[in-house]
């Protein structure tokens, strides 16, 4: 079984963006002819059992990340509330291009005490 971490292609880092995992497991892929199972973000189970472990309902729960493609997605696909954070990957330009939308968008994860209630 080939088992990754996430499907992320590419990451941010301080002075700009890296391969993730997502990129690093393709030649795994290709090479043993086997898909990888990703069991973080945007898996629903993982943030199932952070909910349980945390004891928090997902009413009362928030998923903030910088990636459409993988946090967001999360949350819309857990029932969790989404806040996009523009400081990383996902641009306010690139928002239009997806299906779904967060259920908040804010600069930086600095400006989360704006919404948090």
């Amino acid at each position: 079984k080939l088992i990754g971490t996430n499907p992320d292609i590419s990451g941010p880092v301080e002075h700009g963006i890296i391969p993730s995992c997502g990129a690093l497991i393709k030649p795994i892929e290709m090479v043993a002819g086997v898909n990888a199972y990703f069991v973080g973000k945007p898996n629903p189970l993982m943030m199932r059992q952070a909910m349980k472990r945390i004891e928090c309902r997902r009413e009362e729960t928030l998923i903030v990340g910088d990636r459409m493609d993988t946090d967001i997605i999360a949350g819309v696909e857990s029932e969790i509330g989404t806040v996009l954070v523009l400081s990383g990957v996902t641009g306010e330009r690139e928002l239009n291009a997806f299906a779904y939308q967060p259920d908040y968008v804010l600069e930086g994860i600095g400006r989360l005490t704006e919404i948090a209630g």
